[in-house]
């Protein structure tokens, strides 16, 4: 996930390149250390049956995103979260820290800490969340990320939701679909929220988050996602609908998160389509732009993470995924033979400004074949 963008990326692309995220094994982040100092905790009171240790990077929010380090998921914890909201079995990896990068403020110097997550998010090739609006005509919402906007209250689809988690990590299985809470980068900001679901397909998330600290850190990206495997050589069609309504108050993005070629790993590519855009830019540079069907897109690189920004926003489609893979093979950055892992759709959230803000899902589905 996770994220899984701002305008003050650009100086990370480097230093991600040379230090990808995977490899961070004891990452400096604060998030990190007490992730590991948990994990052996509980291994050694024998409450953890497996930890998975992976890395993830995103969007930047007023500057470029960078992963916070190190994620680490007890199975047998989330065999027990399963379990509990009538799951029998969870997505290929972690609920999706894998899906987001924590930003580094424009402000911050080489050697401080925000800097070198920043340098993790760009291995991982992920955009930061940004406290700056995107340039004129980049696609941005009217509402300006200082603004205060107008805050949905619910959803008016789902009035009496099955499912409601505040959990960090809360997921409810809706198999082949799984929906997350995901707030993978919360710890050490005074964040709230709450996913309320009727379906995969339809939820709504509240939540309550402001950029006071200027780094634009992406601090969750509530979403719903489906796994596959399948070649994307020997697939006729991927297909996805969805429709969102967005508060366009606070910085953030509504987009899709797909993997490539596995799930975060040194191997895997993140390609994100960004649907509608209050006030990020997505790390890396700017490769031109791209037109599928009536609507084009900003295309931006940074290593292993492609992002397709609208240039003007949408809030419901049908997309033709399928044409994005393609073109991404016919420029080379990535195998023909690659494989679809993952296709995701949420926000990545950075700032509300302070005050509760809705988002709503509705008409989500993704389907490959």
């Amino acid at each position: 996930m996770r994220h899984r963008a701002t305008s003050n990326r650009q100086n990370e692309v480097g230093a991600r390149a040379t230090q990808p995220r995977w490899r961070q094994i004891f990452p400096p982040s604060r998030r990190g250390l007490i992730g590991t100092a948990v994990a052996c905790a509980l291994v050694a009171g024998g409450g953890l049956t497996a930890v998975t240790v992976l890395g993830g990077g995103h969007g930047t929010g007023g500057s470029p995103a960078a992963d916070d380090g190190l994620s680490l998921r007890s199975t047998t914890a989330a065999g027990a979260r399963a379990t509990a909201s009538g799951a029998s079995a969870m997505p290929q990896v972690i609920s999706s820290p894998h899906v987001a990068v924590m930003p580094s403020s424009a402000a911050r110097t080489p050697g401080s800490r925000a800097t070198s997550a920043s340098a993790s998010a760009t291995a991982a090739g992920r955009p930061a969340s940004s406290a700056n609006p995107a340039p004129s005509g980049g696609g941005m919402s009217s509402g300006a990320p200082g603004s205060i906007g107008p805050v949905s209250t619910g959803s008016a689809s789902c009035t009496h939701p099955s499912f409601s988690t505040s959990a960090t990590d809360g997921m409810w299985n809706q198999s082949p679909y799984f929906i997350s809470n995901n707030m993978w980068n919360a710890s050490g900001y005074s964040v709230t929220q709450t996913l309320d679901a009727c379906s995969y397909s339809d939820w709504y998330v509240t939540a309550t988050m402001n950029n006071d600290s200027g780094d634009g850190a992406v601090k969750t990206y509530p979403n719903s996602q489906r796994d596959f495997s399948s070649e994307i050589s020997s697939l006729s069609s991927v297909t996805s609908t969805f429709a969102e309504t967005s508060p366009r108050t606070g910085i953030y993005e509504d987009a899709y998160d797909i993997w490539i070629n596995g799930l975060a790993t040194s191997g895997s590519t993140e390609v994100m389509i960004w649907t509608q855009n209050n006030g990020q830019t997505p790390s890396g540079s700017a490769q031109g732009t791209v037109t599928f069907g009536s609507r084009s897109y900003t295309v931006w690189k940074s290593g292993s993470y492609i992002a397709f920004v609208a240039n003007s926003n949408f809030t419901s489609g049908t997309m033709n995924l399928l044409q994005f893979f393609q073109w991404i093979i016919g420029k080379g950055w990535i195998p023909s033979d690659s494989t679809l892992s993952q296709v995701c759709y949420g926000a990545e959230l950075v700032s509300t400004n302070g005050v509760p803000a809705t988002f709503s899902f509705s008409n989500y589905s993704v389907s490959a074949s």
